[in-house]
Parts: structure tokens; sequence; C-alpha cells
């Protein structure tokens, strides 16, 4: 790793200070594979430089992962350690930040029962459910940045050698995150600002619906009323901005969970509990899945959608133009953190509660009655293309171009200033 130090130092600084944003007197949860220890020693370094007063690693071994999986107990797998759940709900409610380190092997679980990947994963959800809400209210500071594993290198570069794949898969992420700038930071203020004035844009504008057509999809998606556009950077309950995701390309809003009708059609693999599924098709119906179909992956599709009636819905719908440097790289990633900031995508299962005014104090009745989804799952699939049109609905019944032919048909910075001088 000698050859990346440097970059390697200036990814972990972006991961602090633009990622997470970690505070002095602050604790920082890192999530991460155990071939990414040199990273995650580098980040902890820099995290104590910067007065965090622990930082806590939960380690993961993709082998142990799946001698688990392939030959525990179904008792075991649909068990969840107690003492695990109420251990990291502790760390959060104490204001712990949260950093999750990310690149699974694509193809990890595809030989063990699907049935069980799915009931160990329901059972995680079910034990983490508290755990997760700090997170998807933003009561904390949270980012997930990738490395690159060896198996996911390997997947992505197939043509590689092994040591030439992990290379090329760490040039690519460096330049995907802006670490290769002169100043990664800047770089990151700069994107961040762009992403802002197209979500200020979508929430002056308050379409009513969204209206999808490329091949394979034509769809219409109503959005909650004050639905709010997020992308890029965001503030947690405390005030501190932070990225949730690095990279990211997107903005994203709330769909209304009873208001989808239509068909719509992947355009990239989704890595879901270690299997992939891949060139599926999605049939809505009064914003629920009606029919679906799959070239491969069809029963762990089947597993996602079963894993609770929210599984079926849709929780986010996010934009992303086909000029994003994921997209132009031109590689399929199997790795939804990339694959989904590389095109349009949607996400089965639980809505951002942040996504909506005053979403993080409903309760369940009145997310059901705004049209908030609430789910166990929230699980991104990517279906945007250089071929994909996207209407916006507004609350005349007029409709106005979003995208055209997978890019944005809106010039931001001209038509925020011409909404502020018409006000």
């Amino acid at each position: 790793m000698t050859h990346y130090q440097s970059q390697l130092e200036k990814y972990a600084e972006l991961a602090l200070v633009k990622g997470v944003n970690v505070q002095e007197g602050q604790g920082l949860i890192i999530n991460a594979p155990i071939e990414a220890a040199d990273l995650v020693r580098t980040i902890s370094a820099k995290a104590y430089g910067k007065g965090a007063k622990n930082v806590h690693v939960e380690w993961g071994d993709e082998v142990l992962t799946f001698l688990k999986m392939k030959n525990a107990p179904m008792s075991v797998l649909e068990n969840f350690p107690k003492w695990k759940a109420e251990g990291l709900e502790e760390m959060v409610a104490d204001g712990y930040s949260l950093l999750s380190i990310y690149g699974p092997n694509p193809d990890l679980l595809k030989d063990v029962d699907s049935e069980r990947v799915a009931k160990a994963n329901k059972a995680s959800a079910e034990a983490l459910t508290s755990y997760r809400d700090y997170i998807m209210n933003d009561k904390t500071t949270w980012s997930i940045v990738a490395y690159p594993q060896q198996a996911w290198a390997e997947k992505v570069f197939p043509d590689a050698s092994p040591k030439e794949a992990q290379d090329k898969l760490w040039e690519q992420i460096f330049q995907i995150t802006r670490v290769d700038q002169e100043d990664p930071i800047q770089a990151w203020d700069e994107h961040n600002e762009h992403l802002r004035q197209a979500r200020e844009y979508l929430n002056q504008k308050q379409y009513k619906k969204l209206h999808y057509k490329a091949p394979g999809t034509d769809l219409s998606i109503e959005l909650v009323h004050d639905h709010i556009w997020h992308g890029g950077s965001t503030t947690s309950e405390g005030g501190v901005e932070f990225n949730p995701n690095m990279p990211t390309e997107e903005v994203f809003t709330m769909p209304h969970k009873y208001g989808v009708q239509g068909t719509v059609s992947s355009t990239k693999p989704l890595n879901y509990g270690g299997n992939l599924i891949e060139n599926f098709t999605l049939t809505f119906e009064n914003g629920k899945v009606v029919d679906y179909s799959a070239e491969s992956g069809e029963e762990t599709l089947k597993h996602l959608l079963e894993s609770d009636d929210g599984a079926k819905r849709l929780g986010e719908v996010a934009l992303v133009p086909n000029e994003s440097p994921i997209s132009q790289s031109g590689h399929i990633f199997f790795n939804t953190l990339y694959d989904e900031n590389a095109s349009c995508h949607l996400a089965l299962g639980k809505a951002y509660p942040t996504n909506v005014a005053g979403g993080s104090s409903l309760d369940k009745d009145q997310m059901d009655a705004q049209g908030v989804n609430d789910s166990l799952v929230h699980e991104d699939f990517m279906m945007g293309s250089a071929e994909i049109d996207i209407d916006g609905e507004t609350k005349d019944g007029s409709f106005e171009p979003i995208f055209r032919k997978g890019s944005w048909a809106i010039d931001f910075a001209k038509s925020t200033s011409d909404q502020e001088d018409n006000e």
C-alpha cells in the first residue's frame, strides 16, 4: 500500500472532514472489512488527532460470513445478538458518528440458500431498527466510503491480474471521490454547491408527480405533499454538516407509498445480500409491486420483496445525470454505493423521514396517512440510462422536462435566479 500512501492519507482525511465530519469529544464507530485495516488505522489516527474521544471498530470477515451463512443452524441465523444491537444503539445515543467502509464481494453468497440469507438479513434489520433510526433521521453524522477488497476488484476488472485489478479499482475510487485533485476538500465544496442548486430548484418546484419513459420503463411516481429534496451534504440534528455517501451524485426525495403506477426495468445489477439480481422488471399498481421478473437472481428478488409489506413499495426516488463521473467511467461496479451514483435509481422499502417536512416526528399512523413508506429494508436499484426522459407534473397538471436522454434539462443556476426574481 506504500504506492498509494499519500492518496490513502487524503482519502482518510476526506472521509473524516467531508464525510462524517467528526467533532472534538465525539466518538466514532467504523464498520470495516479486515482487508481495510490499513485504511482503518489511518482514519483512526486522524480521528484521534481531531479530538475524537474513542474509535470503535466493528470488523467484518467475508470468509467467516460465508462459513456462518453456509453452516450455522437456522436458529442462529434467525436471532441477531441482542447485546450487539444494544451496544451499537448505546453508542449512537451517546452521539457517536458512524463511518462504514464498504466493498463486498458481489458473489459471496451465491452458493448459499437464498432463504438462509433472507432470514439472517431480516433478523439483523429487526434487531437494529432503533440503531438505524438514528442514521435515517440524521440524529448523528454518518457516511459510507469504499475499499477495493480483492474479490470486488476482480469482479469489476475480470481480465486483469489480482494486483492489477485492485490497483485499477483504487485509481477509480480516488478519481471518482476527487481524491486525485489537488484540493479534494475544495472540490467537494464545489460539488456540494452544484447539488445544492439542483435540490433547491426542485424544492421550490414541488412537483406533484414524476413521469419516466425509457426502454422497458413507463412509470409515474407521485411525490408526498411537502416533500424535501436532499443531495450532497446535509446537516445532522445537532447542526453538523456531513456527506452521507462518498461518492454522491444524486438528489433524492420521497415517493408516495400509494402513488406509484406502471413498469420499471433495471439498468444495472443489484447486489443484495451477497447475490446479484440482474435485468429485472417491477410492475406497480397503487404503489405496490404486483408483478416481477429477473433474468437471474429472481429467487433473491422474491425474498427481498417478501421481507415485509413495505418492501414491495418505494421509499426513495433519486435523480443522477448520465454525465456523473461514475457513469462516464464506463464500468459496472456491482456495488450499490457506486452504481447508484451512476444512474437514476429508486429504493424499495423504508423512506428517509427527513425527505418530508416534519417527518422525524410522525408516528406510524401519521406516516401511512401522509404516504411515507416504512419497512425493515431500504434497497436502491438502478433504472437510469442515457435514454431516460423524466417530466415533472406541476400542481395544475402541466408537464415540464427534468431529464432528456439521461441528462438534466434544467440550467439550475439560471432557473433558481429566475425563480428568486419572480418571488
